[in-house]
């Protein structure tokens, strides 16, 4: 559900308020104007400073992503975080970037990931090691050992399966920490590419592409972009869990625009077969934080069986003219006390169980050629057992957002990377150069962020794929219309080239031949 449907009209405006009284208090708009004064009046050696002043911002993960925590304890989280980036920006990252060449993207990146982040981050870490030596130490311990127990109560249950030749459940990897003020690290790279851009006189991508390759292309192309239809995860209404989005896959070759007009010509039909099918009509549909609408559902057929109605509705050739990508995101469906997913409310399933409900899945709706995050990193048997039995015919693709030097999961053909906190534009460059042809870029669900930068970094980095989310919300649209600009620019240029010609096998293009499994 959006950020909005949590609360009151009166709580949001309540929200507002505090936002501005919070900038008069600290006098953020005096500041921003002595700033500007100052430039010109001293100025300074580093022209770079005043005549190429640019502002960024990237999306942030704060930890929980549960609907149940309260949004004021996340507001607050998101308050603190917000307060200590700008401490950092204010003085220790002012003070280090000082006669830094904006243009010298590596050079001013290192300072940040590593003379600065790095440093904090040891010091947190160091900081964490003397709470754990301390005597509640073992209360946390004490905790861990959940399966066992689920073991010894499902012995007790003598119509299930003997749990004898289950395999022990493997434990979650540790987080990654998120670090206070990390955000001020990603922001603050993006807002010095985009100063050397400007220096340069070259638009974002531009720059982005000259930083990767030496130089900027001859040739650029668009990403195809990947729309969310519906969501279905645990913010959405109904008993569904498992689908926290199902994704359109457009053909390759289309424009942007082309993308748009027909995902929303598919969500309108669907929609009106809504309202003429139920008595609720569209009181069952809410708008999640992804900018897609959800609805009511207790299984994962549903959402699909809707689709597939719309699209015959319209004309529309399902596993031909568009595919469909499912995003799992099974990671935050695990219920550590049972060692099962909660797919739906009361329905478990083992990573077994779900490998066979993948399968059933995939055979059923051939159109589904995209599984993103069906298990979490620690089931690799399962995500071996699911590639061997859906062949070529679906790819699997994992995020690596948090942990993109993990050891590659079996099975997996493409990676989700999204550009959050820490992370700098030469991280992404890396990175995706790392994961050559597999890499799609994407952004978060629950800290969407106005700036369009990251339609730019996606054509820059050269990337075939980018999923900007659903078609509502301020926040995803100036992505794509950023990406439509960008398409609009290249071809007046005479250097847009087609997609078709670039694209890597990471979806199917093929229909498979139809099922009755299930």
């Amino acid at each position: 559900m959006s950020y909005r449907g949590f609360m009151s009209r009166q709580d949001f405006y309540d929200i507002k308020n505090a936002a501005a009284e919070f900038y008069r208090l600290n006098g953020v708009p005096r500041e921003i104007e002595r700033a500007l004064n100052e430039l010109f009046t001293d100025k300074p050696e580093d022209v770079h400073g005043y005549l190429s002043m640019s502002s960024a911002a990237i999306s942030s993960h704060f930890g929980s992503k549960e609907a149940s925590v309260d949004w004021k304890v996340k507001s607050q989280e998101r308050a603190d975080h917000v307060m200590m980036a700008a401490q950092w920006l204010n003085e220790p990252l002012n003070n280090m970037l000082k006669g830094q060449n904006p243009c010298d993207q590596s050079a001013v990146d290192h300072i940040l990931r590593y003379t600065f982040f790095m440093a904090h981050y040891l010091e947190e870490n160091n900081k964490k090691k003397e709470v754990s030596a301390s005597p509640r130490e073992p209360e946390v311990v004490l905790r861990s050992p959940l399966p066992a127990q689920t073991k010894d109560k499902k012995s007790a249950d003598k119509g299930k399966k003997s749990n004898n030749t289950e395999k022990p459940f493997p434990p979650s990897e540790p987080p990654e920490p998120v670090l206070p003020g990390s955000s001020a690290i990603g922001s603050l790279s993006l807002a010095v590419a985009k100063t050397g851009a400007t220096i340069q006189g070259l638009p974002l991508y531009k720059y982005i592409a000259a930083q990767k390759n030496g130089q900027p292309p001859m040739q650029f192309h668009i990403p195809v972009s990947l729309v969310t239809l519906l969501s279905c995860g645990k913010t959405s209404p109904g008993k569904l869990s498992l689908l926290e989005e199902v994704i359109l896959i457009p053909k390759t070759g289309q424009r942007v625009k082309q993308i748009i007009t027909m995902t929303l010509q598919l969500q309108k039909e669907m929609m009106r077969i809504i309202n003429t099918s139920t008595k609720a009509g569209v009181t069952q549909v809410v708008l999640c934080n992804n900018g897609a609408p959800a609805m009511t559902y207790e299984r994962p057929e549903q959402p699909l069986d809707l689709i597939t109605e719309a699209c015959t509705n319209l004309g529309l050739a399902l596993g031909a003219e568009i595919h469909l990508a499912v995003n799992c995101a099974a990671p935050e469906l695990m219920d550590f006390s049972k060692g099962k997913y909660e797919v739906a409310t009361g329905v478990l399933k083992s990573p077994d169980e779900l490998v066979d409900m993948y399968q059933t899945l995939i055979s059923k709706y051939p159109a589904v050629v995209a599984l993103i995050d069906p298990f979490r990193r620690e089931d690799i048997d399962q995500w071996e057992k699911l590639s061997n039995v859906i062949g070529d015919s679906c790819s699997l693709l994992s995020d690596i957002t948090y942990n993109s030097k993990a050891p590659p999961l079996p099975g997996v053909r493409g990676h989700i990377l999204k550009h959050i906190n820490e992370t700098t534009v030469s991280d992404l460059i890396c990175i995706t150069s790392e994961h050559q042809g597999s890499v799609l870029m994407g952004t978060t669900c629950s800290e969407p962020c106005s700036d369009d930068s990251l339609s730019d970094i996606a054509v820059g980095l050269g990337l075939h794929y980018v999923k900007l989310g659903g078609l509502s919300g301020a926040e995803r649209m100036t992505k794509y219309n950023r990406l439509i600009s960008i398409e609009e620019e290249l071809a007046q240029q005479g250097i847009l080239v087609s997609e078709e010609k670039h694209s890597p096998p990471l979806f199917t293009e093929k229909p498979r031949e139809q099922s009755t499994a299930g």
